[in-house]
């Protein structure tokens, strides 16, 4: 086994599976926090509501799980939010891995950029990111209505009503808001620069 993909209460984790096998990694899809704890990486993707995702893995007590891993974590869509502090999608407390509130979008200025994104965007790479310097301004796939503002541990950035972030990482958190698993060759060379992390 190459990863671990979380399952839990939220769409998408088995397009990341196929994902995966499509570069040659080997992935189990699973709820088990022993199997989740003993993984050489971790991958937490998902599509949802950020409010009933927490609280499946609170029930579960996945939250507790993800803090405490040491292994690389790659978090995905709602995946990348749920590793942030509050989410103001239900005003939902979240795990709190990165210390950054989770926003929804605000398109009174610009009404004719709908909420939510949904297609293609360019993706800037900051220096030192995990994403690879190579992928800087390819394009990724995003469908989302909430993002994580910039701040220092952006590690891609892009731009839809505002600059925000489409990457992040911290110690061995990493995390996109856009779906690599849906993002072509672009979403193919980060999910192998993940799995040699």
């Amino acid at each position: 086994m190459d990863a671990a993909i979380i399952k839990y209460n939220a769409g998408n984790v088995f397009s990341v599976e196929c994902a995966l096998r499509r570069i040659g990694a080997e992935a189990i899809v699973t709820d088990d926090p022993e199997v989740i704890t003993r993984a050489p990486r971790v991958i937490f993707p998902g599509v949802g509501e950020a409010s009933s995702a927490m609280a499946h893995l609170r029930e579960h007590h996945l939250d507790s799980v993800i803090k405490s891993l040491q292994c690389p974590v790659l978090g995905i869509c709602i995946g990348m939010q749920l590793l942030c502090k509050h989410s103001q999608e239900g005003d939902t407390d979240c795990i709190g891995i990165f210390d950054l509130p989770v926003l929804r979008f605000d398109n009174s200025d610009t009404p004719e950029l709908k909420i939510p994104q949904m297609g293609w965007n360019t993706i800037s790479v900051t220096p030192g990111s995990f994403v690879p310097a190579e992928c800087d301004k390819r394009f990724a796939y995003f469908v989302h209505s909430y993002y994580v503002p910039l701040n220092m541990h952006t590690s891609a950035v892009t731009d839809y009503i505002i600059p925000y972030s489409a990457a992040l990482q911290k110690d061995n958190f990493y995390a996109t808001q856009f779906h690599p698993e849906k993002s072509g060759d672009t979403g193919e060379t980060i999910l192998k620069k993940f799995m040699e992390l």
